[in-house]
């Protein structure tokens, strides 16, 4: 098995209310010139927001 492929998520892996935890897209950016924890908030909001909209389709 190659180490260097991304390992795709299942649901059980998931906590409640994520879809690409912060971890695994941290991985994705080159060198985070600031304040990464501002960058990690913005995205887990936009994460719960994405989640909630998903629902909102999958429910209807």
């Amino acid at each position: 098995m190659n180490k260097d492929v991304p390992v795709k998520n299942t649901f059980e892996s998931l906590p409640p209310g994520v879809c690409f935890p912060w971890e695994q897209k941290s991985k994705e950016f080159t060198e985070i010139k600031g304040d990464a924890e501002i960058i990690k908030s913005e995205w887990e909001k936009l994460d719960a927001l994405a989640y909630v909209y998903l629902w909102w389709w999958v429910q209807r």
